[in-house]
This record gives structure tokens, C-alpha cells and sequence, in this order.
């Protein structure tokens, strides 16, 4: 049994929480730590198999206890792509197998990548699956879904299995026309202008329309402009089953950063303006937003310093993600409820998880600047470097087991 002495709760009081485990252990913390539920981190790429320079599950699960997260959704632009049953059973062994010699138990669930030619597989696997994820654009990988009539498919088949299908939406023929536009800049920060937001409007567009059609469930990953958020606030309004997630980097980031940070800030989608991200914290306010992801998705620095045009796209994030929250709850942006409800309560709802007892002790005064040196991910660097945060996860219990979040990280 884990008993947890003296612990704030989201209302202040502090009182006494018993966790059930096989491990007997007294943590008192002197009404110093609020107790949060666990985070479930619907949007990560650990980058195995194939691209395990990168990250693995090893260094990702160590970066996801650090950030106070026990439960993960992992992408499938994976080398080969997890698009079948194959695909999947394998990288099922190979997770296993990786978290074994860390002895770190992360619960984890994985999508399936939308292919055009294996969508048979979507019925198939649907009992082993968290659900499909399609890319209307290319990204980082091979996964791209270029066929309408292949994508209208997915939705379909999808919505047959009772599957929610996660897009990436950015528009593929506009990415390619506005490449050509701008062939051979290259400064970073033209990523935004070539990956524009008539993009990413178009495909979230032609997803809410194919979500209707088939009264499929759609999950719009990383919503990144104005025009995305009063779409998908209108389809909610005419009971259409769609969901949206934010990022840190697009509530944290604009475009202002790639003056500071060049291309360790290009993702896809790309950094917006002021004005969205102003957009995106009112989506948060109104519950047009229901999670928020970190689209952890790291390369190594040598990857980042490529030129424009060879430099991978994609920041790391898992383990920022929950400290650069509670900082902004203490500016006032957000409330330690809506946290919550962003990072997990919703994401059990919406996937109908079965709940678990995992929770996150938190010092909600503790400052602390992001150190790259300090960080879990295999990638060794951050986006959000050198800033102070106040607000940082203590211990995180994982199926009756404490992670005391320490630089060296271990188990008590």
C-alpha cells in the first residue's frame, strides 16, 4: 500500500490518499505537494521502430515520468509504418521488450496509420488499436493519404469499427504547390508561410465533412490556426462527434520564435501568429478544445541543424509540457481543473479508457528553468530552454509503483 500523508487536493484541503500496491511505502509531504491525476499523453512519437537514435522507449518513458505522464498514444509514422497487423504485433514486442530492461510498466496504446493500401487492416485490428490516424499531408515519414476516395474509406471503415480517426490536417496539394512558391529560401521561418493556414483549413474542413457523412469520430490533432478552431466549434454545434487537441508548442510558440530558435521551432503544423494563439487559450476557456497533446517528437540536434529543406520537422515535448501548464495556471490563463481535464479526464472519456489510480505530486511553487542537460528525452534538447517555470512534477505514481522525479531519476 502506498500511502501519501498530508497531500493538497485540486481544492486546497489537505488530507491522507491510499494507493493500492504490492509495495509498502509512506511518502508525508507536509501539505508542501498537490495531487493530480497521472497525465495520458494522446500524441507522442517514441520513434521505434527505425528511428531509435532519436528516442526509444527506454529514454521515452523515463522523459514521460519525468512530466508527471504514465499513459501514452504512440504514432505510427514508424520505419516500416504501423499500418498492419504485422507492423503492429512487431513494434507491440519491441515496446515490451524496451520497457522490461527499464522497468518502467508506462501504459500505451497505438494507432494504426491509414494506408491506402492496407485498409482492410482497420476492421481487423480493431480491438487492438486506439484508433486511426490519417495524414492528409505529408509529415515526418511515408504515412500520406493522397487518394479521396481512399481517404473517404478510412472514415467510413473507421466509423464501422467505432474507431475515432485522428487526422493530421494540412491539405497535400496545397503544401506542394506553396513548396514550389517558395523553392530554395532558406530560412526557417518561411516553414509557416509554405505550410500556410489555407492548409490546414481545407483539410479540417474535408475531415468534419467525412466525420458527418459517415457519423464517424474525429479527433483533430494539433490545431494550430483561428479559422480551424471556429470549425470545429460550429460542427460541435451541429453535434457532428469531433474532437480537438492543442500543443504546447502552438499555446507557448509563434512565429516570433524562429528569430531565437530557427529551425529547432519547425514542426508541422508550423508556428502561427499571436492572433491564434490568443484563439487557441479562448478555445481552452470554452471547451472547444478537449486535450492537450504534446506531439512529442524528437531528432537530435545534428538532425535540427540541417539546412531548410533537410531539417527534420518536430520538437520534443512530454516533458515540459505538464510544468509549462502550471505556470500558466499561475498567470492566470487556465485553472488546475481544466489542466486536468485537458491531459486526462477528457481523454478517458473521449477514447473510453477504463480509469486507473496513477497519480502526479506536484510543488506548485517550485521554479525551475529547463535545462537541456537536465532532460530524460533521448534528443537531449528543448524548445523551452532557459525558461523558468514554477509549477514541476515531484513524484508520479505508475501502477502502484513511485518515480521520484529527480535529474538522475529512480525508483523508490
Amino acid at each position: 500500500m502506498i500511502k501519501i500523508k498530508n497531500v493538497k487536493t485540486l481544492s486546497g484541503k489537505v488530507e491522507d490518499h491510499i494507493i493500492q500496491s504490492d509495495h509498502d511505502v509512506v511518502l508525508d509531504v507536509q501539505g508542501k505537494l498537490t495531487l493530480l491525476p497521472a497525465l495520458i499523453d494522446a500524441h507522442v512519437h517514441f520513434r521505434t521502430p527505425g528511428a531509435e537514435h532519436k528516442e526509444d522507449w527506454q529514454s521515452g518513458a523515463q522523459a514521460a515520468l519525468a512530466g508527471g505522464v504514465t499513459t501514452v498514444f504512440d504514432m505510427p509514422n514508424n520505419i516500416p509504418a504501423c499500418i498492419s497487423q504485422s507492423t503492429l504485433d512487431e513494434k507491440k514486442k519491441t515496446i515490451d521488450h524496451q520497457l522490461a530492461q527499464v522497468k518502467i510498466p508506462l501504459r500505451y496504446y497505438l494507432y494504426l496509420g491509414a494506408d491506402q493500401s492496407h485498409l482492410e487492416e482497420i476492421g481487423k485490428l480493431r480491438s487492438k488499436i486506439i484508433g486511426v490516424k490519417v495524414y492528409m499531408g505529408a509529415s515526418t515519414g511515408g504515412l500520406v493519404m493522397t487518394d479521396p476516395a481512399a481517404l473517404d474509406r478510412t472514415f467510413q471503415m473507421a466509423a464501422q469499427a467505432d474507431l475515432i480517426v485522428a487526422v493530421h490536417a494540412e491539405d497535400e496539394k496545397i503544401l506542394q504547390e506553396r513548396a514550389q512558391l517558395f523553392k530554395g529560401i532558406t530560412d526557417p521561418s518561411i516553414h509557416s508561410q509554405i505550410r500556410d493556414r489555407a492548409a490546414a483549413i481545407k483539410a479540417v474542413n474535408q475531415a468534419i465533412d467525412l466525420a458527418e457523412k459517415y457519423s464517424a469520430q474525429l479527433f483533430v490533432l494539433h490545431v494550430s490556426t483561428a479559422e480551424e478552431i471556429d470549425l470545429i466549434r460550429k460542427a460541435k454545434q451541429n453535434g457532428i462527434l469531433v474532437y480537438a487537441e492543442a500543443t504546447p508548442h502552438h499555446l507557448f510558440l509563434n512565429e516570433n520564435d524562429y528569430r531565437k530558435w530557427g529551425s529547432l521551432v519547425q514542426m508541422n503544423p508550423p508556428l502561427r501568429t499571436r492572433e491564434d494563439q490568443e484563439a487557441l487559450w479562448e478555445a481552452i476557456r470554452d471547451g472547444t478544445i478537449d486535450s492537450i497533446g504534446s506531439d512529442h517528437a524528437p531528432h537530435t540536434l545534428e538532425e535540427k541543424k540541417f539546412p531548410y529543406g533537410s531539417c527534420p520537422a518536430g520538437v520534443p515535448g512530454i516533458e515540459t509540457l505538464l510544468p509549462l501548464l502550471l505556470d500558466a495556471y499561475h498567470q492566470k490563463m487556465i485553472t488546475l481543473e481544466k489542466i486536468v481535464a485537458l491531459t486526462r479526464t477528457n481523454i478517458e472519456s473521449i477514447f473510453r479508457l477504463e480509469h486507473n489510480d496513477d497519480v502526479v505530486l506536484v510543488d506548485l511553487e517550485k521554479i525551475q528553468e529547463v535545462r537541456n542537460e537536465a532532460l530524460k528525452t533521448k534528443c537531449g534538447w528543448s524548445p523551452f530552454a532557459g525558461r523558468k517555470l514554477r509549477g514541476w512534477p515531484v513524484y508520479t505514481v505508475l501502477k502502484g509503483q513511485v518515480f521520484h522525479n529527480t535529474e538522475e531519476g529512480y525508483t523508490i
